[in-house]
């Protein structure tokens, strides 16, 4: 189930950062992220705070977390983006996170299809996100869900210096 957060998920959401923290710290990841940096609990409370963090919940567990909103990082101006559509018409998936324990159950890909319908009921024409250029498993993933490169841009994100973001967008389907 995806749901909505709740003040009581941010130490589960914290968990699943930190557990992909120690798989990049040990090479079994390559997301980009910094400990310490980015994902961190203040990430999790701030978009709990605005009201677009989301959850997957299974048998009472939090086994990811996204943040879908409208919001499109300053990098993103760079982009050379597939559809011309208007910042209204725009939802952007941000910081999907799956808890390793729960890798290889199909919870991306159904984050992904929670945010395409998400995005199609608020009126949005265009579904964009990013990753880190290294980030060679989530390239692949989204390209497998129909999302197109719109452009790699070099930028700080997120205070993590000397990114290659790459931009991903899709059309949303109706």
């Amino acid at each position: 189930m995806i749901r909505k957060a709740q003040p009581k998920d941010i130490d589960a959401i914290e968990n699943i950062y930190e557990k992909i923290h120690e798989k990049e710290a040990l090479k079994e990841l390559s997301t980009g992220w910094i400990k310490g940096v980015y994902p961190i609990r203040e990430t999790a409370e701030s978009a709990l705070k605005r009201d677009d963090l989301f959850v997957f919940e299974e048998d009472g567990n939090v086994v990811a977390s996204a943040i879908i909103n409208q919001i499109q990082p300053d990098a993103y101006f760079d982009g050379n983006w597939l559809y011309g559509a208007k910042d209204a018409e725009i939802m952007v998936l941000h910081t999907l996170t799956v808890s390793p324990d729960a890798g290889k159950r199909g919870v991306g890909r159904k984050f992904v299809e929670f945010y395409e319908k998400y995005a199609a009921e608020n009126g949005c024409t265009a579904l964009r996100m990013d990753t880190n250029e290294r980030n060679v498993i989530a390239r692949s993933f989204y390209k497998k869900l129909g999302f197109g490169e719109a452009g790699i841009v070099p930028c700080n994100f997120n205070g993590i210096p000397g990114v290659k973001l790459v931009l991903l967008e899709k059309r949303v389907e109706k």
